[in-house]
């Protein structure tokens, strides 16, 4: 399926997909790919920096949901589809010129392949906090004082 310009822009903002993948034994797998981007219009994908249990998984059985939002807005999106994962060749390169393309300072050898998303569902998640009327720019306040509190530096004092 063709994402649209905000699935797009959302992704290319964010770069941290979730990425659900399902055991062997049947269990789920959750993990977080801050690596994730847009492979072209239709596809994502991620490096496999550190994933073996993710690419394990994605070998046993394909299917896979990501979800990619934005923690300030509290909206973002659901992409279903199917991994190929590539440990070299042609695809791989790609993959890499892409991130290197969008200033990754990750290098060659720290990735151990590139799983490309044929995205083939996608759906939009917008948080509960909109359902009273409430704004993005009052959604987006809130979110910003509080990550802004919780990560306050204390500057040393002369």
């Amino acid at each position: 399926m063709k994402l649209s310009d905000e699935m797009q822009r959302v992704v290319r903002e964010q770069r941290l997909g979730f990425v659900a993948t399902v055991t062997p034994d049947g269990l789920p797998n959750l993990s977080p790919k801050g690596t994730t981007r847009l492979w072209d219009d239709e596809r994502l994908f991620f490096a496999d920096i550190a994933s073996p249990g993710t690419v394990a998984n994605l070998r046993a059985n394909p299917h896979v949901d990501v979800n990619v939002v934005d923690p300030i807005l509290r909206k973002g999106f659901r992409f279903k589809g199917t991994a190929t994962v590539y440990t070299s060749g042609e695809m791989y390169d790609h993959g890499l010129r892409i991130l290197r393309e969008q200033g990754s300072t990750t290098n060659r050898e720290r990735v151990r392949s590139i799983v490309v998303i044929d995205v083939t569902d996608a759906a939009e998640l917008v948080s509960p906090a909109y359902d009273d009327g409430a704004t993005e720019l009052a959604i987006s306040q809130r979110w910003i004082d509080y990550y802004t509190g919780l990560h306050r530096l204390e500057l040393p004092h002369d």
